[in-house]
């Protein structure tokens, strides 16, 4: 039975799998005609109802819905009426029923009922093919209008039987009411050479030889002809000219037609009058009796006239046009100047560029942000170095002074070891932004509040601003998503804004309010916050440098040019976008734009407790400057631990060889013996202390050392490090170690 009950599920994965690959909406409503399951192309296509498609929704309350809803036409204003006839007419079989919404997509649907008594439903997006089969109507139409209002003689005819399908009206009054393209040939053996060669090369062109008109008569001509495809059958379309009549007109339309379907142009040089158009070019301007109502600049025609009669030929000049919907846009039209009947005559082709011009605009913007994310690489680098440089004294001076202010009770010491110790985190802070700066990627990710976010950079800014006249707004909606970042740096991000803002304010005399606002973008994938002023605006010279490292308009000592580039580097870093909008010369508005948050909550911790180290725990920490390896150890003595330091990693494995130890703190790089060594050593030699150790180190830039920690898993501290965060660390490494039986 379990077998069968396994056979039974794997069924019906496997035939929802296939349901759900079909390119086809499918629906299976029961006996009570109820929704029992659907797939993903029928919500696509029912988007207007998408909400209400759940397993168990009765088919009524479907159909009302719908009508209440003016998804069809048909039912808007008679919804009732509407509902009570497909109620009265049940479910019955329906083949490809064409279904058109009011939205203008159609759909080919199907019902088909089931021996238990309901009925399945299917449906097949045909928009396209519609529109498809409408535009090939439309064309052809359009061409049989052009010939028919034409003087060429043109046939369109089978290749076997010759059974004429369409032909000009100077073809008929020429031929007569021929059933077929062979009674126009005098020789049966000429048609079958001129077939052949056409066969050969898919059209033939000039093709001179004797033909028989309505009344019997021979007459020389010329015929060149094309294989088309035609409704799915190869026919051959043919152009004719009678030699013993007017070359001139004959050889004008046998051109034209040899152009198509090209977008070819041919006017009067100096009235502009249209003397011919292809459909491209009806579609691009619309049908006009002038090229003249072609340009954006009336004027513009007249130089463009004066330098094609200078030269001759123009080849791919840029001009602005107006298009057939009253767009304008730009073109490129080559044009050549020729004689016809005695007139001037401009034969030219137009193309549109509108296309074009977008990719090299996106191009161009695409070698800026190159550009860009290259400085601010470069600028990772440097900052980088500069932080693994202070890491290790900073250690020192942080470590020490929190030390003092948990251990001095003196107040005039107190106060001066708070000076120092605000001082030591605010470097430390520096040396963290940096490192953020530089990695490209945010150090915590987590759910963050928007809204909390923005009210905290307010508050902050509020409480050392120093411009009582400049208020700081706040238009945040109730419902919007969280977002996965830093929020410290996102917050220090939004900080910086409206420093910056209420700095360029106070210094120019204008403007008096900031307002912060959020809102949810794209289904509320994404989350927009913008920072806008009304203050002096960013000068247009200068808004494409504003976000390149180093670059400020202040005075000398009191920018760095640092905090744009900062604000770029993290919010690049967090999978957003940061840009100005600076749509005109009033104030200034920034646009943030970052990735929600997974909804899903995270899978809550149990925290770590303390644990006493009353039962002599021994430690052993390895680092090659002395200063903080000494500073880590008497942070641990003063915990109770035995503490063993050394300054090289073979020292350390030489201790670890002589004896046990419960926690062992190590150092990454260091001088022969480094971390990869130690950790090499720990799985060789003593894998039980892989859970008791953890790094401390000042480099978490580097390949190796990443390689290392990514490898590894095991936790690290970057340093400068306080003594609660490597008292918080040892905490979880000696939790780790914890008996389960103990509880």
């Amino acid at each position: 039975m379990a077998n069968d009950l396994k056979e039974i599920a794997r069924a019906r994965d496997l035939l929802r799998d296939a349901i759900e690959s079909l390119k086809e909406g499918f629906a299976l409503y029961d006996d009570d005609r109820r929704l029992v399951m659907f797939n993903p192309r029928y919500a696509e296509m029912n988007k207007g109802v998408a909400d209400l498609l759940k397993p168990g929704l009765d088919w009524e309350i479907l159909m009302r819905e719908t009508a209440r809803r003016g998804i069809y036409a048909d039912a808007i204003g008679n919804e009732e009426q509407w509902v009570s006839d497909r109620l009265a007419s049940g479910i019955e079989f329906i083949q490809d029923y064409e279904l058109t919404e009011t939205d203008g997509r159609t759909y080919l649907v199907s019902v088909h009922p089931t021996q238990l008594g309901g009925f399945v439903v299917t449906r097949e997006d045909i928009t396209d093919r519609k529109q498809a089969e409408i535009e090939e109507r439309d064309g052809d139409l359009l061409i049989r209008k052009v010939l028919d209002a034409s003087s060429a003689v043109v046939t369109m005819a089978r290749i076997g039987d010759g059974q004429i399908l369409y032909r000009t009206p100077a073809a008929l009054q020429l031929f007569g009411p021929s059933k077929s393209a062979r009674e126009h040939y005098v020789n049966p053996e000429e048609r079958a050479d001129f077939v052949t060669d056409l066969l050969a090369d898919g059209r033939v062109d000039d093709y001179k030889l004797d033909l028989r008109n309505a009344q019997g008569k021979t007459f020389p001509a010329t015929i060149s002809s094309q294989l088309i495809d035609y409704k799915g059958e190869e026919v051959i379309v043919t152009s004719i000219i009678d030699l013993t009549a007017q070359k001139e007109a004959d050889a004008l339309i046998r051109h034209v037609m040899e152009a198509y379907p090209v977008a070819i142009n041919m006017t009067h040089a100096e009235t502009g009058e249209v003397l011919f158009a292809t459909p491209e070019i009806n579609a691009l301007f619309g049908p006009s009796p002038s090229s003249k109502s072609y340009y954006a600049d009336p004027a513009e025609r007249a130089r463009y006239l004066k330098d094609l009669r200078q030269a001759g030929s123009l080849k791919d000049r840029r001009i602005e046009f107006i298009g057939a919907n009253g767009r304008k846009f730009w073109g490129a039209d080559s044009s050549r100047l020729i004689e016809f009947n005695g007139e001037e005559v401009i034969v030219s082709n137009t193309r549109d560029l509108t296309d074009e011009l977008a990719l090299e605009d996106e191009l161009s913007k695409q070698r800026d942000m190159l550009f860009q994310n290259e400085k601010m690489s470069a600028l990772g680098e440097l900052l980088a170095g500069v932080a693994h440089e202070l890491n290790n004294p900073l250690s020192v001076v942080v470590g020490h002074s929190l030390m003092l202010k948990e251990e001095i009770t003196d107040p005039d010491l107190t106060v001066r070891i708070e000076k120092i110790s605000n001082a030591a985190e605010r470097c430390a802070k520096i040396v963290k932004t940096f490192l953020a700066m530089a990695r490209q990627q945010p150090s915590r990710i987590e759910q963050v509040d928007v809204s909390g976010v923005i009210e905290t950079a307010a508050d902050v800014v509020g409480y050392g601003s120093t411009s009582g006249d400049i208020s700081i707004r706040q238009v945040l909606p109730a419902d919007l998503p969280p977002i996965a970042a830093d929020a410290d740096q996102i917050t220090q991000v939004i900080i910086n804004l409206i420093i910056n803002a209420e700095q360029a304010m106070t210094a120019s005399g204008q403007g008096d309010f900031i307002e912060l606002s959020a809102e949810a973008k794209l289904d509320n994938s994404m989350v927009q916050v913008t920072i806008r002023d009304n203050g002096p605006g960013i000068p247009k010279a200068i808004r494409d440098r504003i976000f390149e490292p180093f670059f400020t308009t202040k005075e000398v000592g009191e920018g760095t040019g640092i905090g744009l580039a900062f604000c770029h580097r993290i919010i690049l870093s967090h999978g957003g976008q940061i840009r100005l909008d600076q749509t005109d010369n009033s104030g200034t508005c920034f646009r943030i734009t970052l990735p929600a948050a997974d909804t899903q909550q995270p899978e809550a911790h149990d925290p770590v407790e303390p644990i006493s180290t009353s039962a002599n725990l021994k430690a052993l920490v390895v680092d090659d400057e002395v200063e903080v390896g000494e500073l880590n150890a008497e942070i641990l003595r003063k915990e109770g631990f035995e503490v063993d330091f050394v300054s090289s990693g073979e020292e350390a494995v030489n201790r670890l060889h002589a004896g046990k130890y419960d926690i062992f703190l190590s150092d990454l790089n260091m001088p022969g013996v480094d971390g990869r060594k130690i950790y090499d050593a720990l799985v060789a030699h003593f894998p039980d202390m892989l859970a008791r150790t953890a790094y401390v180190t000042g480099d978490t830039m580097g390949l190796k050392s990443l390689g290392l920690l990514e490898e590894s898993g095991l936790p690290y501290l970057e340093k400068p490090v306080s003594p609660l965060e490597l008292r918080t660390l040892v905490q979880e490494l000696l939790a780790g170690q914890k008996d389960p039986k103990d509880g």
